[in-house]
């Protein structure tokens, strides 16, 4: 008897997501200690408003997304897509994840994303806010695992600016004793 020759491309990414995560919870597969041979790429990009797409279709199947952000990897090339036995790089116009919702518990500030991840802001997992240089727009962002962040949706970011308060001249929040500016500096009152 012969073993079944291994799936390649999007279907081993599936196979290799869902064996790792056979345990029944969203326990992640240990992507950081895989160092397969780069496949090239595959055709899957994540649009910044968080829709992911193949073959310039959105995936629509929530659960397929969710599988596949557990076999995501972020490396000094680019994003890829990471299984035992191959890699394969992908386009991400901005952030990964979205960070849909957070709520405070007790001391810390807790996020959820748009792909089932909850994270605590706090020393690990930093809130950073960038600003669009064109627009002056806020861009922010929570680190999520291993370099991968969401970007915070605007509802999500004002009910931040709701709860900030100011330190050293600058506006921000704190979640498990670390602070994180939501202003520029010079925002609040010294």
């Amino acid at each position: 008897m012969t073993d079944a020759p291994a799936k390649t491309g999007l279907e081993g990414v599936a196979q290799a997501a869902k064996d790792a995560g056979a345990s029944g919870e969203r326990g992640l597969p240990p992507v950081w200690l895989w160092n397969p041979p780069h496949c090239g790429e595959i055709d899957i990009r994540i649009r910044k408003d968080g829709v992911w797409f193949h073959e310039g279709t959105p995936i629509g199947r929530e659960a397929l997304v969710r599988l596949f952000s557990t076999v995501l990897r972020l490396d000094p090339d680019g994003y890829h897509l990471v299984t035992p036995v191959e890699k394969m790089k992908i386009t991400v116009e901005d952030a990964p994840f979205i960070a849909t919702r957070v709520d405070r518990d007790g001391e810390a500030l807790v996020f959820q994303t748009n792909v089932g991840d909850t994270v605590v802001a706090g020393p690990d997992n930093a809130i950073r806010v960038e600003i669009d240089p064109e627009t002056g727009e806020p861009r922010p962002y929570v680190h999520v695992r291993r370099g991968l962040e969401a970007l915070i949706v605007r509802p999500v970011f004002y009910e931040l600016v709701e709860l900030a308060t100011p330190k050293d001249g600058v506006w921000g929040v704190t979640s498990n004793g670390a602070f994180f500016p939501v202003a520029p500096p010079g925002s609040a009152p010294a």
